[in-house]
């Protein structure tokens, strides 16, 4: 069973402050598009999803986490770089311990040998359509 037949389980965090929310920006090659989700990644065999959710943000920015909520479960059927992807996403809301990631207004991660970069998004743009936001679902989740 190749990488794109398995079904992935991910925790991604929302973070949110005033009108921003903290994202990560990707692109897709195949469709030239550019897009944001939440940061976070892959659960582990028999790790709590709350723990991965912790461990990912420490790997890919060392940034701990506070205030950590659960909010629910996405699932995500998708195709990028032409080829298809499912996730289920367990959501959770937090926020950051260190006020440092507050006030840049990105940075560059490491995610594996890919350097990726995360920023703080406007909402409205996400919520109106101007900007692509993945997984569907996840914008019910942002407060004006």
């Amino acid at each position: 069973m190749g990488w794109s037949e398995r079904i992935r389980v991910l925790a991604l965090g929302l973070i949110q402050r005033d009108n921003r929310v903290f994202l990560s920006q990707g692109y897709d090659p195949a469709r030239q598009l550019t897009f944001y989700r939440a940061l976070g990644g892959g659960v582990e065999f028999g790790e709590p999803s709350a723990r991965a959710l912790e461990r990912e943000f420490w790997e890919e920015l060392q940034a701990e986490l506070r205030d950590i909520e659960y909010l629910g479960c996405l699932e995500n059927i998708f195709t990028y770089n032409g080829k298809p992807g499912h996730e289920i996403i367990q959501l959770y809301r937090c926020g950051f311990v260190d006020p440092k990631f507050y006030e840049c207004e990105s940075l560059q991660f490491q995610e594996g040998e890919r350097t990726k970069i995360a920023r703080w998004v406007a909402i409205e743009p996400l919520l109106n359509g101007e900007l692509i936001l993945y997984p569907e679902g996840f914008s019910q989740y942002l407060t004006r």
